[in-house]
């Protein structure tokens, strides 16, 4: 298909818990469209009720890509991830489909929407900002962050050691703030895609957060994460740092009771939240939808002109 007849892609974005996956079936449905994920942690096989999984009896027989690709030990890739979903879209594209691409994972976002030449990498930098995270911890770590780069540590999670440690990597390499090796948000997105987000008030988005957490666990978030550890699933891993996975593992190893691994997984997902919003409000080019609305599909639709 030549690139000047393509459809346009479209991404749903926003913060968990907003309503993505029902707008993107609506999409998928409306244009003939196949769904690509964009969450870092639906990536993983066997992640599927903590990260809110659309389970196949869920997907009305839209094909759905990007997930399930990588066992739990495997280390986060961005670029490995931007490099696989580019070549599914335009996969989609060789079908005539157009691509809904959804998620809110946000380093994943920028890659795949932006031309984005990753920074530079040293092994010995590296070990040595490992070296010192061994030694003092991840808190302080990332503490040392936000005091040389506070909008690299808003972004970075702040029990996340191996973002940490590559945002003091970069920073070092290149002397600049991590956010400066990224590309600006206003440029063409890739494909000339369309960008759709949805705002979510905290005081709607928060209790909805609290009910859906309690559901993962209520419905087997547990079981699934005992299940997983004997896949490999550890603490430190990438997997083991997602929300919720980390709070169930903590709970295995005593460190906190049930009821706290539930109350700090809704207070985690809330701050993750709030990160979100800040991240995509930054980004002028996308096209701000109510998620509170009555219907939001059909405002969706609307704004992206596809009900003329």
């Amino acid at each position: 298909m030549n690139s000047s007849t393509r459809p346009r892609p479209i991404a749903v974005v926003g913060p968990t818990a907003s309503g993505k996956t029902a707008i993107s079936l609506a999409l998928a449905k409306q244009l003939d469209g196949e769904i690509v994920n964009i969450d870092s942690m639906q990536l993983y096989r066997g992640m599927d009720i903590g990260t809110a999984k659309v389970p196949e009896s869920e997907r009305e027989g839209i094909p759905h890509h990007q997930l399930d690709i990588w066992p739990v030990t495997k280390p986060a890739s961005v670029a490995e991830y931007r490099d696989g979903a580019i070549e599914t879209v335009e996969k989609i594209f060789s079908r005539g489909k157009v691509p809904i691409i959804v998620g809110g994972s946000m380093m994943y976002v920028q890659a795949l929407v932006d031309e984005w030449d990753f920074p530079p990498t040293d092994p010995a930098v590296r070990a040595k900002w490992q070296r010192q995270l061994d030694e003092r911890g991840v808190a302080a770590m990332h503490q040392h962050l936000a005091t040389i780069d506070p909008e690299a540590a808003r972004i970075i999670e702040d029990n996340d050691p191996r973002r940490t440690v590559r945002a003091l990597e970069v920073i070092e390499l290149t002397g600049k703030p991590f956010a400066a090796s990224q590309p600006p948000k206003d440029s063409t997105p890739r494909w000339n895609m369309r960008l759709l987000g949805l705002n979510a008030p905290a005081e709607w988005l928060n209790p909805r957060i609290e009910l859906r957490v309690r559901q993962m666990f209520d419905q087997g978030l547990v079981d699934e994460v005992r299940a997983l550890v004997g896949e490999g699933l550890v603490r430190e891993s990438t997997a083991g740092q997602a929300i919720g996975y980390a709070q169930v593992l903590d709970y295995f190893a005593g460190e906190l009771t049930y009821e706290e691994a539930v109350d700090r997984t809704i207070t985690g997902t809330r701050r993750y939240a709030r990160r979100q919003r800040s991240w995509f409000r930054r980004d002028k080019r996308i096209v701000w939808i109510d998620a509170d609305s009555p219907d939001p599909v059909r405002v969706a639709t609307e704004a992206l002109g596809l009900n003329d």
